[in-house]
């Protein structure tokens, strides 16, 4: 029973984490090609591209999940513990953000779509908390189901995020100016410092 879920978990996850994290690099490099063509057109296309994803990992099964190891306790504790600390990370964003932000509409349609900088509850601790939430979970899920090809695709995507946080960072200073580098100089990206208090 524990096989198949961890077997199940795998192939999730090699079919939508790099989509989830390979969108960005569509849009933010290509934002004025995409603001021409509008969010219904760009999320379309970009649907096409998540199908293709699904397609490749299923087909490509047999040799992505050949090498596999065995987990214990310690695995699942550790991807428990990551697990839980994603989702609480992820609920404290969740307080601030609306659906159009993460679908991109600020990017994709500013004038119809403006968004604001977020500055108050987690986003005064860490700018990109939604990255942090990301990345544990992506770690939870490699630890958990313990696939080689899973944790190759996990370790290349961690890099791939770090990337995507500095896209969006140049695409909001562009959108806030100063107001983005006081905030940058004031709030670390992804680890808060110990004994400051926000505001």
């Amino acid at each position: 029973m524990l096989d198949s879920v961890r077997y199940f978990f795998a192939i999730l996850s090699v079919a939508t984490l790099p989509f989830a994290v390979g969108y960005w690099y569509l849009i933010h490099p290509f934002i004025g090609f995409w603001r021409a063509r509008g969010p219904w057109v760009t999320y379309a296309a970009m649907l096409v591209v998540l199908v293709v994803n699904v397609a490749v990992a299923w087909n490509w099964r047999g040799p992505l999940f050949a090498v596999r190891y065995s987990v214990g306790p310690a695995h699942w504790v550790i991807a428990a513990a990551c697990y839980v600390t994603a989702a609480a990370v992820q609920i404290r964003c969740q307080r601030h953000l609306k659906f159009r932000i993460l679908a991109g509409l600020p990017e994709l349609s500013p004038e119809r779509h403006a968004g604001e900088l977020l500055q108050t509850g987690i986003y005064a601790r860490i700018r990109h908390p939604r990255y942090v939430s990301v990345s544990l979970g992506m770690l939870a899920a490699a630890i958990f189901c313990n696939y080689q090809s899973l944790w190759i695709i996990t370790l290349l995507l961690f890099p791939a995020l770090y990337g995507i946080v500095l896209l969006e960072e140049h695409e909001l200073r562009d959108r806030f100016g100063q107001a983005y580098a006081d905030y940058s100089r004031r709030v670390p990206r992804f680890i808060p410092r110990l004994g400051h208090s926000p505001g």
